[in-house]
C-alpha cells in the first residue's frame, strides 16, 4: 500500500512537469481557453496519479500493467518533451513537411530518451536494474530506442508528406496529429522492447 501512494505521488509530480511541457506546445499552436493554466498544471497531475492507481488496480488480473501504468506516465513526459523541443525547432527553422522534418524530429527525441531512461531504469523497472553504473542498460535501451524513432520518424514523414491535411488543420497542426499517431505505434514498441530486453527481469 506505501508503495501503490508513492507511485502515484511520483506519478503526479511527473504529471506537473508534463504540463510544463504541454503549455510550452500550446504557446507555439497558439492554443488559448479560459483557466488553461489551472486545468493543465491541475488536471494532468490527477489524471497521471490516476493512471498509475489504474495500473495497480489493473495488475490484480494481468501484472504487468503495474508497470505499464507508470511507463505510460513517463512516456506522456517524454513525449510533451519531444512535441515541444519539436515545435520549437520547427518554429526556428519554419519546418513543417519533407524529409527535413525528419532531421528536426532528432533534437527532441534525443532529449527525450535520456529522460526516459533515467525514469524507466530508477522508476518504472528498477527491480531489473540493480547490476553496474546507471547507465549499465543504456546502450540496449538506445537500440530499441532508436528502432523506435525511425518507426516514430517514418511515420511522421508518410503522413505529413504524402497524405494532405484535411481542411481543417494547418500543416502545424497537422504536423503535431502525425507527431501523435507515430508516438502512439512507437510507444507500444518501446514497452515491449523495454520490458522484454533493456529492463527484463534479473532470474
Amino acid at each position: 500500500m506505501l508503495s501503490m501512494k508513492k507511485d502515484i505521488l511520483i506519478g503526479a509530480v511527473v504529471g506537473i512537469l508534463t504540463g510544463f511541457f504541454v503549455l510550452t506546445i500550446f504557446f507555439y499552436l497558439s492554443i488559448n481557453f479560459q483557466n488553461k493554466n489551472l486545468i493543465i498544471l491541475g488536471g494532468i497531475p490527477i489524471l497521471w496519479g490516476g493512471g498509475v492507481w489504474l495500473g495497480y488496480f489493473l495488475s490484480r488480473f494481468v501484472p504487468f500493467f503495474k508497470q505499464f501504468g507508470k511507463f505510460a506516465t513517463v512516456g506522456f513526459l517524454s513525449a510533451s518533451i519531444d512535441f515541444a523541443v519539436l515545435n520549437l525547432v520547427s518554429d526556428a527553422t519554419r519546418v513543417t513537411a519533407g524529409t527535413t522534418v525528419g532531421l528536426i524530429n532528432i533534437p527532441g527525441f534525443l532529449v527525450a530518451v535520456t529522460n526516459g531512461y533515467l525514469w524507466n531504469k530508477l522508476w518504472v523497472f528498477p527491480s531489473a536494474s540493480g547490476e553496474g553504473s546507471l547507465f549499465h542498460d543504456f546502450p540496449k535501451f538506445l537500440t530499441v530506442t532508436v528502432l523506435g524513432l525511425l518507426i516514430n520518424s517514418g511515420v511522421i514523414i508518410i503522413l505529413t508528406t504524402y497524405i494532405s491535411s484535411p481542411a481543417a488543420f494547418d500543416t502545424k497542426e497537422w504536423l503535431n496529429i502525425a507527431k501523435v499517431v507515430a508516438s502512439a505505434i512507437a510507444l507500444i514498441w518501446n514497452f515491449i522492447g523495454y520490458r522484454f530486453i533493456v529492463f527484463a527481469q534479473k532470474k
